[in-house]
């Protein structure tokens, strides 16, 4: 039986892209480190550089990149980007979404709905800075802890220089479509988190019945973690591929 992920392969090439998605304060050049890691192990990956400015236009620039893929898609979210994968993921090239320290909303539910939830004792929310014309940023002193405590310092410094400010249209835009609720779905808690409080995080990977993995990291897990990350995609994509095969 012919598989039905195969598309138009290179011979030994993984029958699935992987798509991911970066969210809010950052681009996509904090998935360097994993692109290369899955790249390695053969899959055509692509990366999303959207500009966290309304959830309209970031799942529009995810489209594109999914509509480009040479295969169906295993979409990829971060933080905030879990909000673009799980409307964007309706799209029927996409077979399978993995979240990533990322926020799951439900159909008319946006990320400022669900950053509402109390968090836990011992746990932190994102240390935001009053919104100044209409886009929010984390405090950029509080930005190397809050964010990327197991990152290198100098780099962190950087990070919180070069913020991306995240526009309240996005934060606030309730969701149409939420694609976890008919396709497999994959979470990865980071436990060390300080943006997104793990009790958060596992809550919505538990509502959307994803398949949950651990890993005792920052926010910024891609890019302090960027093999455990990419061998948890790895692990999706494979756990993807078989189901549809079946």
């Amino acid at each position: 039986m012919n598989n039905p992920l195969s598309g138009t392969q290179a011979a030994g090439e993984p029958a699935l892209s992987i798509v991911l998605v970066h969210g809010a304060f950052v681009d996509g050049s904090g998935w360097r480190q994993v692109h290369s890691e899955l790249v390695d192990r053969g899959f055509e990956v692509l990366v999303a550089q959207h500009p966290t400015t309304s959830l309209e236009g970031d799942v529009a620039a995810t489209e594109r990149l999914i509509a480009s893929a040479r295969h169906p898609v295993l979409l990829v979210g971060h933080s905030y980007g879990g909000a673009v994968i799980t409307e964007a993921g309706a799209n029927p090239k996409v077979k399978s979404l993995a979240y990533i320290a990322a926020f799951v909303p439900d159909v008319g539910e946006s990320v400022a709905a669900l950053n509402e939830a109390p968090e836990e004792p011992g746990e932190t929310k994102a240390p935001l800075l009053a919104p100044q014309d209409g886009y929010l940023v984390v405090d950029p002193v509080r930005f190397p802890e809050a964010f990327a405590a197991d990152v290198d310092p100098a780099t962190t410094r950087f990070l919180a220089a070069a913020q991306l400010p995240w526009g309240l249209a996005a934060v606030v835009a309730p969701l149409t479509h939420a694609a976890w609720k008919s396709k497999p779905s994959f979470y990865l808690v980071a436990t060390a988190d300080r943006m997104v409080p793990p009790s958060a995080q596992r809550r919505m990977a538990r509502r959307a019945a994803a398949a949950i993995t651990e890993v005792d990291s920052s926010h910024a897990v891609m890019m302090s973690h960027p093999q455990d990350v990419a061998t948890f995609i790895a692990a999706a994509a494979v756990s993807t591929v078989q189901g549809v095969g079946q």
